[in-house]
């Protein structure tokens, strides 16, 4: 009988595993491997069927085998002017040799000796030499005096510094062989079994020591019972916090019912100079709805670039402010805030309303005096960036916050704009974003909130002309760029960097500059970037607002919400450089008045270069659709979540198996369970809510770093 092995806790640090030491758990601690549970879920990313042996007679050209034999021949060999050096290693075994040959590791020579037995896993290639003989390029192997083949469906780690896939195969069945290791589950058994998945700690064992029978195909395609288990596991705990978080927020928390009359509606629609398109419409009615709610908003608010989301939010705005109630709309750059500050002005320049702009900008006797206004009461909406949520920003009345592009904060959670001060109730929220979410992220990012669309245009609005080029078309596109100034028009001159000494050799926008200068030397050409103090940014904003600059060289701080109505041309350098998602957001800075826009994706292609090629088809994407929620889909599949809307701070959070473009009919699945039994709990399942309740409290800060109710 098997002796009980003693049950391993989770949290337990990774010494004494064997072939951890101290260089090596270093390595996995700075990787965000610091306990056996993230051991436990560093999974392979590959498994190779090494269930037959395979002899060297029976290998044919582009074949993966495991084979092995005897070392016959070995040495080292550089290149003439020794920048490069190939290890060959001849094998043989009972029914032929074959070649192998490591580039570029010399040390091999040290390693893989004469008369050592060897065995290999890798492709076999004809070999450059002739004669018939087969060689294997960079194989991998186990070498020694008495080599022993792994055989078997072979789990493959990527390495992590100096902790190579083999030294973590050998450590994780240390694990399981001296110890039980049962991660805990988050699904409910009668899920599971309802489901047919598996619990964690048995997937997780199958994964890590996959028995014979498994599918190799279905391992390496992410599709195994293993890992859909593992994926729903995780994907259910997510959905879990998200569905409490909201149950939460409409049981503990106390919102304001905002009441709405003809003398409201009347001016509302007096702050109108136009007819809502039926999406404003809807979405409209959806926040008001929510507003006369007692309970507080948590809505989402996503639409096309240029589709009018900041409208329908400012009417939300004016209906707080007939309440009473004061009014604040926070975005993520000074340039934005100032942007919204001037449409604010020009919606309400008839109204009562008193408005102000506070951003970290402002000098600090201005900041205090606002500060001031806001916590006694004097100001209706107050438009601000981060300044909003800082310590000495108290409202006195705070009855809706509009977060504009809220990803761009780098936190899920809504801050301290959505909690009321004091015994105040919470204010509603409404979170708006002109990048078009995929469905997934929606689910992950914004899962606790409700989701309005506006999927149509204002009328008038003209799709802009879109086109790709490559460097060789650089004298047309001035010739172009020439034309539209001469009629009048402004142009928008993009560069991924704002410098070139910083930022690895792109086209920088001071680099751009300077080239429209010499290209356009009688025309009026700006600059404007992020490093730029704010004084001077506003002012140069202003100045190619009221077309005093027709040329203006810049970097994507204009990306968003900057509006320009005489612009018609958006020519972005390096464009290779963008996510499809932001292209789009600077497509829809031009032709928002009347006249048609024209976007102009400019790389430099060079011939038979397989990376400008791909890049030059990923590209064609933004000339064959103006959807932005398809362009977000496809942007999401090719660039992936953590880089989505261009940076790694988005508050995504860190999903361990999961992957949302894959995974996304398990997304939706789990989210349906997890909403199910939150909301709709079933005779008997009261006990298993609580305990789903307290294991999303820890798990979710322990997981994703993330609070229950933020």
């Amino acid at each position: 009988m098997e002796p009980i092995k003693p049950i391993a806790e989770l949290t337990s640090p990774l010494g004494g595993i064997k072939g951890i030491g101290p260089k090596r758990r270093a390595d996995l601690e700075r990787a965000g491997l610091r306990c056996l549970e993230d051991l436990l879920y560093h999974l392979p990313f590959r498994y190779e069927d090494r269930r037959r042996v395979r002899e060297i007679a029976s290998l044919r050209p582009g074949e993966k085998a495991l084979f092995g034999g005897r070392v016959v021949a070995a040495g080292v060999q550089r290149t003439r002017r020794r920048r490069f050096s190939i290890f060959r290693a001849t094998i043989e075994d009972e029914s032929g040799r074959l070649l192998a040959i490591w580039f570029n590791q010399p040390y091999l020579v040290d390693v893989i000796k004469e008369g050592y037995a060897i065995s290999l896993y890798g492709e076999a290639v004809a070999s450059g030499q002739g004669g018939g003989i087969l060689e294997v390029q960079n194989p991998q192997f186990e070498v020694g005096k008495e080599a022993a083949a792994e055989a078997g469906i072979v789990p493959v780690y990527e390495r992590i510094g100096s902790v190579g896939g083999r030294v973590l195969r050998m450590a994780i069945a240390d694990l399981y062989e001296r110890y039980r290791v049962e991660p805990p589950c988050s699904v409910p058994e009668a899920v599971l079994r309802r489901l047919g998945y598996m619990e964690p700690a048995r997937a997780l064992r199958r994964l890590h020591l996959p028995p014979d029978e498994a599918d190799v195909d279905a391992l390496n395609a992410g599709r195994s019972p293993e890992q859909r288990s593992l994926v729903f596991d995780e994907f259910f705990l997510l959905q879990a916090g998200l569905a409490l978080r909201r149950k939460e927020a409409k049981l503990e928390t106390r919102g304001i019912a905002f009441k709405t009359s003809d003398a409201m509606r009347e001016t509302l629609q007096g702050m109108l100079s136009f007819r809502l398109t039926p999406g404003q419409r809807s979405a409209l009615k959806e926040i008001v709805d929510d507003m006369t709610s007692p309970q507080p908003m948590r809505r989402l608010l996503q639409g096309d670039v240029g589709c009018g989301k900041t409208i329908v939010a400012l009417l939300a705005a004016a209906l707080a402010v007939e309440n009473g109630y004061q009014a604040a709309l926070m975005a993520p750059t000074e340039i934005l805030a100032e942007q919204h500050m001037a449409s604010v002005r020009s919606h309400l320049s008839h109204t009562r309303y008193r408005v102000r702009l506070l951003t970290g900008g402002l000098p600090a006797k201005q900041k205090e005096e606002v500060r001031g206004e806001i916590a006694s009461g004097e100001v209706d909406l107050v438009v601000g960036t981060h300044a909003l949520i800082q310590e000495g920003t108290a409202f006195a009345r705070l009855g809706l916050a509009v977060i504009d592009e809220q990803h761009r904060f780098g936190v899920l959670q809504r801050g301290r704009l959505m909690n009321g001060e004091g015994d105040s109730p919470d204010p509603d929220v409404l979170i708006m974003t002109a990048t078009p979410i995929p469905r997934s992220l929606t689910l992950t990012l914004f899962g606790d909130l409700d989701v309005s669309a506006i999927r149509d245009m204002p009328p008038g609005r003209k799709t802009p002309v879109t086109a790709v080029r490559s460097e060789k078309g650089r004298a047309r596109i001035d010739a172009f760029l020439e034309s539209q100034m001469k009629e009048g028009r402004q142009v928008y001159a993009v560069a991924p960097a704002i410098d070139e000494a910083r930022d690895g050799g792109m086209r920088s926008a001071k680099e751009l500059f300077e080239r429209m200068r010499r290209t356009f030397p009688h025309r009026r050409i700006g600059l404007l970037h992020g490093r730029m103090k704010t004084a001077e940014r506003e002012e140069t904003m202003e100045r190619f607002a009221r077309g005093e600059i027709d040329l203006l060289a810049c970097t994507t701080v204009i990306e968003v919400g900057v509006d320009v109505p005489n612009a018609t041309v958006m020519l972005i350098e390096n464009a290779e450089r963008f996510g499809l998602s932001q292209l789009h957001q600077l497509r829809g800075r031009v032709g928002r008045g009347g006249e048609r826009g024209y976007c102009i994706l400019l790389h430099d292609r060079k011939k038979g270069d397989e990376e400008s090629t791909a890049a030059a088809e990923r590209l064609a994407v933004m000339s064959s659709t103006h959807d932005g929620f398809e362009i977000a889909e496809r942007d999401l599949e090719i660039r992936g979540p953590g880089e989505f809307w261009g940076t790694r701070q988005s508050g995504m959070p860190a999903l361990r198996v999961g992957n949302l473009i894959r995974d996304a009919g398990l997304l939706k699945q789990a989210r349906d369970e997890a909403f199910r039994l939150v909301f709709e709990p079933g005779a008997g399942e009261a006990a298993t809510l609580r305990q789903l309740q307290e294991m999303v409290r820890g798990r979710w800060l322990e997981r994703y770093g993330l609070v229950l109710i933020g």
